[in-house]
């Protein structure tokens, strides 16, 4: 951890590991983005909302100078990895060990937002900070292999960073509503839950579905994805829209549109038009990509 800073309303993290490869992804096809010879750590950024905490899936970018001027600029990759869960960050050059200057800014938040985030992360933002590029710290970072236990299902633990909040979905018993199913895609877990009446959701008095996909063991938010949903009532289809992204501070990211009042046997089908749109770390590189549509009966 390099340190934190704040803009208004938000805060950023900025850490670094070694530079090392990763893997972008322009709809579900995969580019490998390997380490060249000039770059000189892998920067990242966290960036959340002070009041609440709650991770924010904004566009991220930063400049970086030194006391002969600007060195670099890049806009940031938002990433997924299994240790750092969802975050942003990019192999950086830097003209040699020393102090630089970092000026992070984002946009305004694209997703839509529930009633208590009404009117906020509207505007683009920046902050400024210090580092202190030293080689020694960056390259002797610890890391472990973990082969032995290549083929197998599961994952390493999120490490433990206090200064940042993780980047986690609720568990399903935490989620606002009556959870009506679940299912697994691609890798990913996807639990829907509706909400009934007027609530912080929707001012209408229908209800509202809820879909909140994550990663199956450390509960990771997904954001940037397209999902659609269609609800089937014997031989009608009553429902069948794109959700849309938001954020609220208590489910983080999720995916949610208003649908009609819904009954037992209902059967509600879940469809990822696109996959996370995040570049993938070690560990992620073929997850959450080929993602079928998923169905449950109500």
């Amino acid at each position: 951890m390099y340190g934190t800073t704040t803009a208004n309303d938000v805060r950023f993290a900025l850490m670094h590991s070694f530079p090392h490869r990763f893997w972008n992804l322009a709809g579900s096809d995969k580019n490998k983005v390997v380490v060249q010879s000039s770059d000189s750590l892998h920067l990242m950024a966290s960036v959340w909302d002070t009041e609440t905490n709650t991770v924010l899936p904004l566009d991220v970018s930063a400049e970086i100078s030194n006391a002969d001027g600007r060195v670099t600029t890049t806009n940031f990759w938002p990433m997924i990895s299994p240790t750092m869960g969802f975050h942003h960050g990019d192999n950086v050059a830097l003209s040699g060990e020393g102090e630089y200057d970092v000026t992070l800014s984002i946009g305004p938040l694209s997703a839509d937002r529930t009633t208590p985030f009404e009117g906020r992360f509207t505007e683009s933002q920046s902050a400024s900070m210090s580092f202190t590029f030293d080689t020694n710290e960056t390259y002797n970072l610890e890391y472990r292999r973990v082969g032995d236990k290549a083929g197998s299902s599961g994952t390493v633990d999120l490490l433990d960073m206090d200064m940042l909040p993780e980047p986690t979905a609720p568990v399903r018993s935490a989620l606002p509503g009556r959870v009506v199913g679940d299912g697994s895609s691609g890798d990913a877990t996807f639990i829907a839950s509706v909400v009934a009446g007027n609530t912080r959701f929707s001012e209408a008095s229908n209800s509202y579905l809820i879909v909140s996909p994550r990663t199956p063991y450390n509960r990771v938010i997904l954001p940037r994805m397209s999902l659609s949903a269609t609800i089937d009532r014997g031989q009608e289809t009553i429902f069948d829209e794109s959700l849309r992204a938001t954020v609220d501070p208590e489910i983080s990211c999720f995916y949610g549109e208003q649908i009609p009042d819904i009954q037992s046997g209902d059967i509600i089908s879940i469809t990822p038009q696109a996959p996370p749109q995040l570049a993938r770390h070690d560990g992620y590189e073929t997850a959450f990509i080929d993602m079928p549509p998923i169905e449950f009966t109500v």
